[in-house]
């Protein structure tokens, strides 16, 4: 045989497209179908979205974290209020840190939000200290303690309020 004779035979499959839509589909099908099987409650709620990622949520979940440990929040585990001041000083610290590099860059009412909260978590933080000084609030319960009294909130009088978490 001649070079002109062996040439190489193509085959087009024409249907290749409809063929990978149709996978495409399925996928789709597939994929709606385990979201709905899906529980629909979750950190942002019933609807299972999450909350928008922008300054306030950014801000909110540090001093949230700030918050628990001042002692305002129980231990999710223990059901205990701990006063854990080193965490507690890092998170306002943090939260110092983001108002000292957004200055000038906020609204007014972004600005007024981080600078209440900061005043809050530092009074907060201030007073425990001086509790802990005073010897008012006890020594103990770390996170895993087995006893889960809930503690009366920082303040109440004739109260151990938070145990120190050290």
């Amino acid at each position: 045989m001649s070079a002109k004779d062996e040439q190489p035979k193509i085959i087009i499959d024409s249907d290749w497209k409809s063929q990978a839509q149709a996978e495409k589909d399925r996928l789709a099908a597939v994929e709606a179908k385990a979201d709905q099987s899906r529980p629909k409650s979750g950190p942002g709620g019933e609807s299972g979205e999450m909350p928008p990622a922008d300054f306030r949520a950014l801000v909110g979940m540090l001093g949230m974290q700030a918050l628990m440990s001042l002692g305002a929040v129980a231990d999710r585990q223990s059901g205990q209020a701990i006063f854990d001041p080193g965490y507690a000083r890092h998170m306002i610290d943090l939260l110092g840190v983001i108002e000292e590099k957004t200055k000038g860059n906020l609204d007014k009412e972004e600005a007024d939000e981080l600078k209440g909260l900061l005043h809050e978590l530092r009074s907060r933080f201030v007073e425990l200290s001086r509790l802990v000084a005073e010897g008012r609030i006890q020594q103990g319960s770390p996170a895993g303690s087995s006893n889960t009294r809930q503690p009366p909130p920082p303040g109440t009088p004739g109260t151990s309020g938070p145990h120190l978490h050290t």
